[in-house]
């Protein structure tokens, strides 16, 4: 607004242009009343309109312009006779409410609670019927309240030659996927969901560019991703964009790009298939729910390839998954299946605070002297980690081996443990398998690894080798030797041949420290095995059964003594025998010298976290 006093003398002011433009309304003629800071002229300047307002209330004496004419800066365009402040406060500008109601602001909140539960109570119902959550419960039970920022809620199916867009706003709200950025205990994360209440969970056109948005800004962000992947796959009724095969879709290849750079979670509640179980199986850990079933192709993918006719729950159900290792936590339901995805998380967050730790003089009696007596490990875990933050994944799978996320003294790690309940701890290919990849996952994001040790050695016989143990045993060995984190290995029990080399990174010099308890006994091999093979010859000679039987055993007792911890130490084999209540003295230096955390360390430790 530009105005100026008219000639000395005289109550007029004068209304000039403040730019070059085109006038566009006059907003009050001659005679009129105007108030202070209303608008007499409007003008258009590069598309955009601006009000040339009045400087003081009084009358327009006269207007100079008209609509249609181009003005100049300066330009004069009207004039007002002043008058005392009585007409300009009764028609100045007045305060509009934030309330208000506007047209435009309406529109948006109606289209945008088309999508939300409360719209469609109908598909509320059902999930609810069937013991599962709508995909906006299972998100906002993931994330801390009042932090998700969605993205893309306002898309809908890519159907308009097929149905009206009336019944697709309605109908396929958000294209079947919730997605956005949220926080988990005020930490920023990606947190989608398929829904399966629309075109049952599908990947639509739209929806994959929503996926794609959201996995590149995990990767700029470095933002793990919590992924609800309900649903069957490829959608063949997205008709307005015309394809072939729609094999260019790049949703995978970034989501498989995150592997090893930022944590993925994957939950599988329901039904599972196809393209939704591809991006399930590159998370880092898969949750599943006892009513799941998952599998590479769904029905109509099985029977149209002639493999016969199946129900979705018998494709892949949670006691096939679970046991065969594709599934690392089982839960019951949504809800826990939310509750252990942040707590998983958890572990990924550097330290946090310290919490109750159990009676180390526990761990003295947890272990039994006579040293073929089975025990519980996992009562060692619970007993020598911070009470209650013991985690395990892939119980279902090779079960001679334990691996598990943990704290000590509020310090994340990971944990490799024999477990000799099962075949005497000897490791055989599904172990050896688990705790690879369970190595790769703790180097990729920064978390140390304690190795508890009590195995006979690998599997050995016809039968173990049918499944190509010599490739399953070197992948431990290679995972371990390569390890980028600080490593550490306890020996509770048996250390022998190479598996316990393997449960110590390749060799009792690979860790930071290798120490055992007093229960501790080691040896290259099975000392039986060993005394008949390296004896046989002095066996053989003795004729008197009774007599090569005392030798025999007096020579194994002569092995374990001599391969009892305190001779290893004492020839250096080994770093310590120290008392079971001191463990966490050693643990604790795996933390001494931690590095960058993984969100801030430029690229990737490990190229990707193997599937398997």
């Amino acid at each position: 607004m530009n105005s100026s006093h008219g000639p000395p003398g005289t109550d007029e002011l004068a209304v000039t242009a403040p730019m070059a433009g085109v006038v566009v309304a006059i907003a009050r003629g001659p005679h009129e009343e105007v108030g202070a800071g209303t608008p007499v002229i409007v003008l258009e300047a590069m598309k955009m309109e601006h009000e040339v307002i009045a400087p003081a209330g009084g009358v327009v004496r006269r207007v100079e312009v008209a609509v249609g004419d181009a003005v100049v800066e300066g330009q004069l365009l009207a004039v007002v006779a002043s008058q005392d402040g009585s007409t300009a406060s009764a028609d100045g500008p007045t305060e509009v409410s934030p309330e208000a109601a506007r047209a435009d602001l309406e529109a948006v909140r109606e289209r945008h609670a088309l999508g939300l539960d409360a719209a469609r109570p109908d598909a509320t119902a059902r999930r609810h019927r069937r013991g599962q959550r709508t995909a906006r419960e299972n998100i906002a039970e993931l994330l801390d309240e009042g932090t998700f920022i969605e993205y893309g809620p306002l898309i809908f199916a890519a159907q308009e030659r097929r149905r009206s867009r009336e019944e697709l706003i309605t109908r396929t709200p958000a294209d079947g996927l919730v997605a956005g950025v949220g926080e988990i205990a005020s930490r920023p994360c990606i947190a989608m969901s398929y829904d399966y209440t629309v075109l049952a969970g599908t990947q639509g056109m739209r929806n994959h560019l929503k996926k794609d948005r959201l996995f590149e800004l995990a990767e700029r962000r470095r933002l793990p991703v919590v992924l609800f992947a309900e649903g069957g796959g490829g959608r063949p009724g997205d008709v307005d964009m015309p394809i072939v095969a729609g094999l260019d879709c790049r949703a995978f290849h970034l989501f498989a790009r995150l592997s090893g750079l930022v944590p993925l979670v994957g939950i599988a509640s329901g039904y599972c298939f196809a393209g939704n179980a591809a991006l399930l199986g590159c998370c880092d850990v898969v949750i599943a729910t006892e009513n799941s079933s998952i599998g590479m192709g769904g029905p109509a993918m099985i029977e149209g390839g002639g493999l016969g006719v199946h129900e979705p729950g018998d494709v892949g159900p949670i006691e096939v998954q679970h046991a065969n290792g594709v599934v690392d936590l089982r839960v019951a339901d949504d809800r826990e299946a939310v509750a252990q995805a942040r707590r998983y998380l958890s572990y990924f967050r550097g330290k946090t605070a310290a919490g109750p730790v159990p009676d180390q003089e526990l761990l003295r009696q947890l272990v039994p002297e006579q040293r073929k007596r089975i025990y519980d490990v996992r009562r060692i875990l619970g007993t020598l980690f911070d009470e209650g933050s013991v985690l395990e994944l892939r119980r279902g799978f090779g079960p001679g081996m334990i691996t598990a996320l943990a704290l000590s003294d509020g310090h994340p790690l990971g944990v490799v443990a024999n477990d000799p309940a099962h075949l005497g701890g000897a490791i055989d290919a599904d172990g050896a398998d688990k705790a690879t990849r369970f190595l790769g996952l703790c180097d990729a994001f920064a978390l140390p690894v304690l190795f508890l040790c009590d195995t006979p050695g690998f599997m050995v016989g016809p039968a173990s080798e049918r499944t190509a143990t010599v490739r399953h045993f070197a992948r431990m060995f290679l995972a371990g030797a390569n390890l980028t984190v600080p490593a550490g290995t306890i020996v509770l029990r048996k250390g022998y041949g190479l598996g316990a080399q393997a449960m110590a990174g390749g060799g009792f010099k690979a860790p930071l420290f290798t120490v055992a308890w007093p229960t501790s006994e080691f040896g290259a091999m099975g000392l039986e095995g060993a005394v008949r093979l390296g004896m046989r010859r002095e066996l053989e000679g003795i004729e008197d059964p009774q007599e090569r039987e005392r030798v025999f055993e007096a020579t194994v007792a002569a092995a374990y003594e001599r391969g009892r911890g305190l001779n290893m130490a004492s020839y250096g084999e080994i770093d310590d025998v120290i008392d079971p209540a001191d463990s966490r003295r050693w643990i604790a230096t795996l933390f001494s010298e931690e590095g960058e955390p993984w969100w801030r360390r430029p690229g990737k430790a490990r190229p990707f976290v193997d599937a398997w």
